[in-house]
């Protein structure tokens, strides 16, 4: 630890000098040997050497599975991703296969546990559609007139805001908690929408074109007919857009943003709190950023390899992103490996081939080959670079931001899209959370720091 005179202050000091000097000595007094960590035999990240999550909790929400028992330990299996039972790919064939779009039906699973039948669809889908308003000064005051540099921010200030409109909004009921989130994911899509607006008038001089969502239109329908000035779509798009929006709308309670779901209901605090808190974790990029950070990859890799059919060269590029000396030079290949899953994710095969088919529809067939491509030797070469405990594969990431692409959405909404749907898992942890009531979550941290004395005033 540095010694305290490293961090007197000098006699004069301008004040960047001295909030850099503090800044270290921040810094400074925080970092903890990384041995004492295996020593006192801490879980980093709350997750097991394998990458495996270290128990925390029970629920009947999300199953993600990664790995299977084999006698004493665990082995890679293809990955699933299971709805209140339901495993994604039973659930996806089966509207896809009735030729319907599913992120509503699969929001009534996700809540209630159970599969509506068309009666109750309808009934559930015009109640979102009820609450999918919010009042003209509503739309004006809390969202266009405070525009933000991050479309995450500002959704997190208007679902604070509408905390305001809730007469009850301290009801932790779960009579009232279900009406509170069936607001928040009716309204969180408008929320984005409009905040990405309100960004594009103020930052890019875009001219400012407002739509109001129509009630007769879906989640993922309603996203395109207001985002888009002509408000017009294709079937095609509303349904890849609509397939995304399912696949990610939730992932386990482990998660970052779903586990902060839990912790904060934990506490007994309000609904609006407790989503603007996972938003909050959500916008980090280890979590919800990596779509953008995905897209970059993909154009930097088009413009410096010259021959897309060439496996060698695509294997040099990524090899230099490998050794930090290509793209952001973080060494990270985005869009590959899961802390979960290591042979595949199940939400990654599925997009693919809506991928596929948008790409061709688009004129983007060629791209989607490289894409395709890089998904498979990418593996390779973080074997050949790296020393791999678990197997890698392409995450839904790898294919998400280059739907998003080619359905026009801009970036500043990729991670924005994400919270549209990871909203579902949101609100129906919390309803589990407070349905158990259970105590409030306080994991330990242990102290490491060196006792000493208080050394009086006159003597420092």
């Amino acid at each position: 630890m540095t010694s305290p005179d490293e961090h007197a202050a000098p006699r004069r000091e301008t004040p960047a000098q001295t909030f850099e000097r503090w800044s270290r000595m921040a810094c400074d007094s925080s970092i903890v040997d990384a041995e004492l960590y295996s020593h006192f035999d801490v879980k980093r990240g709350l997750r097991h050497v394998s990458g495996k999550g270290v128990l925390a909790g029970l629920t009947q929400i999300g199953d993600v599975v990664g790995s299977a028992p084999d006698g004493d330990t665990y082995v890679p299996v293809p990955g699933q991703l299971v709805y209140r039972g339901i495993e994604i790919n039973e659930l996806v064939n089966g509207f896809l296969r009735e030729g319907r779009l599913g992120f509503e039906e699969t929001t009534y699973l996700v809540l209630f546990g159970e599969l509506p039948d068309a009666n109750e669809l309808r009934l559930f889908e015009s109640h979102l559609a009820s609450y999918r308003e919010l009042p003209r000064h509503f739309v004006h005051d809390a969202i266009l007139r405070m525009p933000s540099r991050d479309v995450m921010n500002a959704m997190a200030r208007g679902v604070l805001a509408l905390y305001t409109r809730d007469e009850n909004a301290e009801d932790t009921s779960i009579a009232a908690v279900l009406r509170q989130s069936m607001q928040v994911i009716a309204t969180i899509p408008l929320l984005a929408v409009y905040a990405y607006q309100a960004y594009a008038d103020q930052y890019l001089r875009e001219s400012l074109v407002i739509h109001r969502p129509d009630p007769d239109l879906g989640t993922a329908e309603n996203i395109l007919h207001m985002l888009r000035a002509n408000s017009r779509y294709t079937a095609l798009e509303a349904r890849v857009l609509d397939l995304s929006l399912v696949l990610h709308a939730e992932h386990g309670g482990g998660n970052n943003s779903s586990f902060t779901a839990h912790v904060v209901s934990s506490t007994g605090t309000d609904t609006y709190a407790t989503i603007a808190a996972s938003l909050g974790s959500l916008k980090g990029p280890r979590h919800g950023g990596a779509n953008i950070k995905m897209v970059r990859m993909f154009d930097d890799l088009r413009e410096n390899v010259d021959d897309w059919g060439d496996d060698e060269e695509i294997s040099a590029y990524l090899g230099r992103i490998l050794n930090k000396e290509a793209f952001d030079r973080t060494g990270l290949i985005y869009g590959m490996g899961h802390p979960v899953y290591s042979v595949s994710d199940p939400r990654t095969i599925i997009l693919r081939d809506y991928a596929r088919d948008l790409a061709a529809a688009k004129g983007y067939s060629e791209e989607y080959a490289l894409l395709t491509k890089v998904e498979e030797l990418a593996p390779q070469a973080i074997a050949k670079e790296r020393t791999v405990y678990k197997g890698v594969s392409a995450n839904v990431d790898f294919y998400s931001g280059y739907i998003y692409r080619m359905l026009d959405i801009p970036e500043e909404l990729y991670t924005p899209l994400f919270a549209c749907s990871r909203a579902v898992g949101w609100c129906a942890h919390r309803i589990e959370e407070l349905s158990n009531n259970g105590k409030i979550i306080r994991p330990a941290y242990k102290s490491v720091a060196e006792r000493r004395d208080y050394v009086p005033f006159e003597d420092r």
